[in-house]
């Protein structure tokens, strides 16, 4: 029997990303969609359809009909009678909202950013940080919820920490320099960003990413101790950009290591990272999750950003730095709305029904 799971946010492009990673998925099964007031009453495909009748879906693969054909509810009053897992796709604001009125008797996997930075709230990176599941146990006890919240990071985030950790685990990491090359689907579509702004142009500035991406990897490489998780001391200095890319975020990468690394010893710990994970045969796991490209002009968002189903790390140029101490460098891939977003968020409710946080019915 499937885990019966709603989508809240279900309207917007996260939660649309949901949908072909949940039309076929052998373990869960779309029961409810939710969104705001305006959407409420209307069937899933109504809703995404605009006034001018033209269906606003940006996910690829279309839902199943009988997905298309569910009332959307207001995200306010969804029943959660019948419901084991919700996906939430909402705007931090309406997160800090609605997430605990459904953790009280239902996990909830979130992208928001509402409760990344809560004491007892793991942020997870499938494959990256797993035994901070833990902390789930702790929230639980703390809140009174029968359910519980686990946020996946910024998506700029994701394919940072999937590449450092190797890296932490070998040759050490003493601080990061990061410049990204943000694609567009990570912008949305309210606000987003208009299209006479980025044609022809790469904007400098990012509001509000710059600060998750130097403290979230801290907190996601960091260590469990009991009842919290103790940040790892990483600084973190980030620029980041909006670039004209449909999808995959592009990140330079500079790494000051605490000892010299041959670039060999680099590239074996990269690409040989996370084998257990992808071992446990997780269904939208891949089957690696760092591909290390020896062509010195990859990776490419056009051609490496759906490796692995969109789920594998793609690094390339990976090279000594001169100027910083033990220094290395390397350019990084990851595909913002897949492992970043939507994918990423059910592969890491893949592992904890694998481990039991969330029961099977």
């Amino acid at each position: 029997m499937k885990l019966r799971v709603a989508v809240v946010g279900a309207t917007g492009i996260a939660g649309q990303q949901f949908m072909p990673v949940l039309n076929n998925h052998p373990w869960f099964e779309v029961k409810r969609v939710a969104a705001s007031k305006r959407s409420a009453g209307k069937t899933y495909r109504e809703a995404l359809t605009d006034a001018n009748g033209s269906f606003r879906y940006w996910a690829g693969e279309l839902p199943k009909d009988e997905i298309l054909d569910l009332t959307v509810e207001d995200a306010a009053e969804l029943n959660l009678d019948d419901i084991d897992l919700v996906f939430a796709a909402v705007e931090s604001d309406a997160a800090r909202e609605l997430e605990p009125l459904y953790a009280k008797t239902t996990p909830v996997i979130s992208t928001a950013s509402a409760f990344r930075y809560e004491e007892d709230t793991p942020i997870m990176v499938a494959g990256v940080n797993m035994d901070h599941a833990e902390l789930i146990k702790v929230q639980q006890k703390r809140r009174g919820w029968k359910g519980f919240i686990v946020p996946i990071p910024n998506c700029t985030v994701t394919g940072l920490v999937v590449t450092l950790k190797p890296l932490v685990e070998t040759v050490g990491v003493e601080y990061v320099l990061v410049t990204t090359m943000q694609a567009l689907s990570g912008a949305g579509r309210s606000p987003g960003v208009l299209g006479l702004d980025i044609i022809d142009n790469v904007i400098p500035y990012i509001p509000g990413e710059e600060g998750k991406v130097e403290r979230e990897g801290q907190k996601i490489l960091g260590t469990l101790a009991g009842d919290r998780i103790e940040p790892m001391a990483l600084p973190v200095s980030a620029t980041c950009t909006r670039v004209p890319v449909l999808d995959g975020h592009t990140e330079a990468v500079f790494v000051a290591a605490k000892r010299k690394a041959d670039l060999d010893e680099v590239k074996e710990a990269m690409a040989s990272f996370g084998k257990e994970f992808v071992e446990l045969g997780l269904p939208s796991a891949p089957d690696r999750l760092i591909h290390v490209h020896d062509d010195e002009f990859r990776p490419q968002p056009r051609f490496d950003r759906e490796l692995g189903g969109g789920m594998t790390t793609s690094v390339g140029r990976l090279r000594h730095d001169h100027v910083l101490p033990n220094g290395l460098k390397y350019v990084l891939l990851s595909h913002n709305t897949k492992m970043g977003a939507a994918k990423g968020a059910v592969l890491t409710a893949e592992y904890l029904v694998h481990a039991g946080y969330i029961p099977r019915p």
